[in-house]
């Protein structure tokens, strides 16, 4: 029988940061830097919008029942949204998944991304200064075409420049 009163676990070694790593990870911070004071956004400023945001999709006619049939647990769907913007704006590396797969099978069209938009840049003109009202509602207008173009693509609509995905009826 093997003594083991006297094991002590020890982390595993982490390898050395490369040098790469090291100045893309400090660029990043700069580029964070740069944009936090260049347009006042942080994590508080993104949780306020954010929430904002649903709370005004919650109520929408048109697309509250979208996210209302799919979203059991609206907290941990925050926390998401929260890590993506994060993401989006801060560049922070927060959110870890697949957007596009998740919004794919979704029963919408061009009228529910500009109903999403209109929602978006609204809170996003009432609860941000204008330069992160800016950053944001642009970051939205590219996640929206994003979206707009995948989900018609998986519905075998290839849109061509300018043309909007409407669902058959």
């Amino acid at each position: 029988m093997t003594d083991t009163t006297s094991f002590k676990a020890y982390p595993a070694e982490q390898p050395p940061m490369s040098e790469e790593y090291r100045a893309a990870q400090e660029r990043r911070a700069e580029v964070r830097a740069r944009i936090e004071a260049e347009t006042g956004i942080d994590e508080a400023m993104i949780e306020r919008l954010v929430r904002g945001f649903y709370g005004r999709v919650r109520r929408d006619e048109l697309i509250g029942p979208v996210f209302e049939t799919r979203i059991a647990d609206w907290e941990t769907h925050l926390q998401k949204m929260f890590a993506f913007w994060s993401s989006l704006t801060l560049l922070s590396g927060r959110y870890h998944g697949q957007p596009m797969a998740k919004h794919l099978p979704l029963p919408v069209d061009a009228v529910h991304f500009d109903r999403w938009l209109a929602l978006f840049e609204a809170t996003a003109r009432e609860v941000c200064p204008p330069a992160a009202a800016e950053l944001f509602v642009a970051r939205a207008r590219h996640v929206a075409a994003s979206m707009e173009l995948g989900i018609a693509g998986v519905n075998g609509v290839f849109l061509g420049k300018g043309e909007r995905y409407r669902r058959p009826e």
